[in-house]
């Protein structure tokens, strides 16, 4: 985790004594389920609560136990048994460390999907506030980077919260596929322990029970999760280069806010550089990065092995820190970006009108001539006007006699309507907001 692309509460799920923390919450359920099925004795589960409920661990000790046992969990249950006592005995009874530590892991990223899902539900908000200020504000759509026909700013903006909510409904998706937990001992077979305790502390941990588990949680549910952080990376980078796009000077029809004593250059004062959505796609680039591993860590051997385990110390937190400051960002980009409607009107009218040329297309083949016809009469006039012959494509349409054989003057002038292209604004917003 970076400091400058990580926001604390993020990173808080991530902390050592949060783990720690996480690993006492489950081994302490364990033993209460135990204690109720005579496992235990009672008071031993009492006390194990008693003295590790207000206990801060201590990572400094954790770590230097583990330096010699080599072994995390064995290092945190020796540490635990110094705060609990004797009673620790009773502690990780019939357990695995993958119990715990799969367990927790579920735990871990199904409180980050929170996270990461409340940050969309703030995207969405900004997005929505935008794109209704700007519903019938007119702007060319390009396709290839080429002028199209005319859209508007809001249902640029329409097509970025349809997307946004799919991401949203493919994060409940991930978080729901990997907040499972697993305490099924040794190559999960129960053997050592009563499947009763894994119900109870699913219950308690606000997860769901792995219907059968190999000592490790499968990997499948892991790599869901993490290829979905992928593709809500790949939407904010979507975003991010429309942004980069409009903002180029030779366009300039949105910019990102440029707050008072900024500086885009260290060489050049003039300049206004779009580093916030430049970053968003770097940033985009990284998440994507750690899906890759999650992919591979579905395959393990037999029952398991540890090859996952150091992909996902890094993935982790670096996948869902990253992602959360990366909405952030967007959220803020969006808030405050500033349009220019005038520059959109102004680079929709550059052609001088080409951009109704399939209005007239249409329009010829409706007064029957055939589409080849009508397609070579509209084009040769578009391309006098493309290579800078003549600004005015309605008027050479007007002055074309196959065209005016077809269409009178009134016909064409109508044609060029820029209304025309708008007509269905309202329709689409209600499908992307359910209002217009």
């Amino acid at each position: 985790m970076i400091p400058r692309y990580t926001r604390p509460e993020m990173a808080a799920i991530w902390d050592p004594q949060t783990r720690y923390r996480i690993w006492f919450e489950i081994e302490a359920h364990a033993a209460d389920a135990m204690a109720v099925l005579g496992i235990v004795p009672v008071e031993a589960a009492r006390t194990i609560w008693a003295k590790g409920r207000d206990a801060v661990f201590d990572v400094a000790r954790i770590d230097e136990i583990e330096r010699v046992t080599k072994h995390d969990v064995i290092a945190f249950l020796t540490h635990l048994a110094e705060i609990v006592g004797p009673e620790a005995r009773f502690v990780h009874q019939g357990m695995t460390s993958s119990d715990v530590l799969d367990t927790c892991l579920g735990v871990q990223l199904a409180r980050a999907a929170d996270l990461l899902i409340a940050d969309v539900d703030a995207l969405l908000a900004a997005i929505a506030r935008r794109a209704f200020e700007h519903k019938l504000t007119p702007t060319i759509g390009r396709s290839h980077g080429i002028h199209a026909e005319p859209t508007t700013f809001g249902l640029k903006l329409a097509v970025a919260y349809a997307e946004f909510t799919r991401a949203r409904a493919r994060l409940v998706a991930a978080r729901r596929e990997v907040a499972t937990c697993a305490i099924s001992g040794a190559v999960g077979t129960f053997a050592q322990i009563d499947p009763r305790v894994e119900a109870h502390v699913a219950e308690r941990m606000g997860l769901a029970v792995e219907p059968v588990s190999t000592q490790v949680i499968p990997r499948d549910r892991h790599a869901m999760y993490f290829a979905t952080l992928g593709v809500v990376a790949s939407s904010i980078e979507r975003l991010a280069v429309e942004i980069r796009h409009l903002q180029r000077t030779e366009v300039l029809e949105a910019e990102e806010f440029f707050s008072e004593g900024q500086k885009g250059s260290s060489a050049m004062p003039h300049k206004r550089n779009p580093v916030l959505s430049e970053n968003l796609t770097g940033l985009a680039r990284m998440v994507r990065a750690y899906v890759t591993p999650a992919l591979e860590n579905v395959a393990l051997w037999h029952e398991r092995d540890i090859s996952h385990s150091s992909a996902e110390r890094m993935i982790g937190p670096d996948a869902t820190v990253t992602l959360d400051f990366a909405l952030a960002r967007l959220t803020g980009l969006v808030d405050k970006l500033v349009v220019y409607p005038e520059n959109m009107k102004k680079n929709l009218d550059r052609l001088g009108g080409l951009v109704h040329s399939q209005r007239v297309l249409l329009a010829l083949t409706q007064k029957g001539a055939s589409r080849e016809e009508s397609y070579l009469f509209v084009q040769r006039n578009a391309m006098r006007v493309w290579r800078g012959e003549a600004t005015d494509f309605m008027a050479l349409l007007k002055a074309d006699p196959d065209v005016r054989a077809k269409l009178s003057d009134a016909e064409i002038e109508s044609l060029f309507d820029l209304g025309h292209h708008l007509k269905h604004v309202d329709t689409i917003f209600r499908r992307v907001f359910g209002r217009a």
